[in-house]
């Protein structure tokens, strides 16, 4: 009885010492962990206030976003306009607050996407006997080198340009991306010394991947989805400026870049605004995944904590 109390002990001693999230951990103790440092403080932030005004603008925007006039084409900040106008005098700063509702949804649903592709596909090239996971795995290897502007131009051909194929070309390469990335991470688990245990006590197989496998690779899932999230904005970004992302009247920060590269000698402002959404937002996500890494990985949380 000692001898099984006792490592359990020492577990929750180092546990205790490092701070490390329990496995049945809630929500509020990992953000509490990622709200400790300050690229994970910094994004919560921004994501937050990408969030409120993704919710505001559902109700309110300065301007109407279809209202233009020419005779205040391309204005620097004013009162009136606190950003600044684009090429035919609608209001920036309506454009993209507006934006950002586009913005969430597009990481939603591209990170949605990719991690169902990417969890699945891992889960099934893993734990299939090898004559049928080592097809899968060259097929997995095979889509990953496609880059993702590919994917879109090619979905563009047959469907036409918009959010939606923006949405399934990222999620569908970022999600081949996490399975190739993933796979390995469920098989070095599944041979763990505590799974083997399981499997001896009786524990079924659902039971082991969704209680033990897949909870203790989420670190490496995160930070693979929350690159799939950055990717998405800058991809929606590329793609419109390109013709195949959203169209002209759907209020994207992407559109409002893609209208003012034009005129950046004559209203460089118009640029920067834009840019730099797109930048602090990419970055914020960038930091997000990895306080979420540290927040979820054991391992690296007890090398942190005891030194």
């Amino acid at each position: 009885m000692s001898a099984r109390v006792a490592p359990a002990r020492a577990a929750d001693r180092i546990r205790a010492r490092a701070r490390i999230p329990s496995p049945g951990s809630g929500a509020g103790t990992v953000l509490r962990e990622v709200w400790r440092r300050p690229g994970g403080a910094y994004a919560l932030i921004v994501l937050s206030l990408v969030a409120a005004a993704a919710a505001l603008s559902l109700v309110w925007t300065p301007h109407d976003l279809l209202a233009a006039d020419a005779s205040a084409r391309l204005q620097g900040p004013s009162a009136l306009h606190p950003l600044g106008t684009d090429t035919i005098g609608r209001d920036t700063a309506s454009w993209l607050l507006a934006g950002s509702r586009t913005a969430v949804v597009l990481v939603a649903g591209a990170t949605g996407l990719a991690a169902v592709l990417g969890v699945g596909l891992s889960t099934v090239s893993a734990l299939l006997p090898p004559r049928w996971a080592e097809p899968l795995v060259v097929v997995i290897d095979v889509l990953v080198a496609i880059p993702v502007l590919l994917i879109a131009m090619l979905l563009a051909t047959p469907f036409g340009g918009s959010l939606a194929l923006v949405v399934v070309a990222v999620g569908a390469g970022s999600g081949f991306s996490t399975a190739r990335v993933l796979r390995p991470e469920i098989l070095r688990v599944s041979r763990s010394d505590y799974i083997l245990a399981s499997r001896a006590a009786g524990t079924g197989a659902a039971s082991r991947l969704f209680q033990h496998i897949l909870p203790n690779t989420a670190s490496v899932a995160v930070v693979q989805l929350t690159g799939a999230a950055s990717v998405a904005l800058l991809a929606e970004a590329g793609l419109t400026f390109l013709g195949y992302g959203a169209p002209p009247a759907t209020p994207s920060w992407g559109r409002v870049l893609a209208n003012a590269q034009s005129f950046i000698g004559v209203a460089p402002l118009s640029v920067v605004w834009p840019g730099l959404t797109i930048t602090l937002t990419v970055l914020a996500l960038t930091q997000l995944g990895d306080a979420l890494r540290e927040a979820l990985d054991p391992v690296l949380r007890a090398r942190r904590g005891l030194r």
